[in-house]
């Protein structure tokens, strides 16, 4: 197997892969790495957590970022359910008396 370093990918043969998949695949996990494999000098897969399969394949919104920054920029991501909840019931009251 190559050596890479801590983020990078490692390049094995298929052979290789075929033949120590349970050992990647708890490298995979233990280690958090990714594995390029490739079959006659060219890559053809890559072998990586679910974690980083979600992460790549399913990225955050850009909505749901900008929201998050707003509220740690207001302060309001240490709010507990219950607070939450009375702002919410608050806002709703104050519709009411408006409506």
């Amino acid at each position: 197997m190559a050596k890479s370093r801590k983020n990078e990918s490692i390049v094995v043969s298929a052979l290789r892969a075929r033949t120590h998949f349970g050992k990647l695949l708890q490298r995979v996990e233990e280690e958090r790495r990714s594995f390029v494999i490739e079959k006659r000098g060219a890559p053809r897969a890559i072998l990586l957590s679910i974690r980083d399969y979600v992460r790549l394949a399913a990225p955050e919104p850009e909505v749901l970022t900008i929201i998050g920054e707003e509220s740690r920029a207001r302060g309001t991501d240490a709010l507990h359910a219950r607070q939450i909840d009375g702002i919410i019931r608050a806002a709703r009251q104050k519709k009411t008396k408006r409506g």
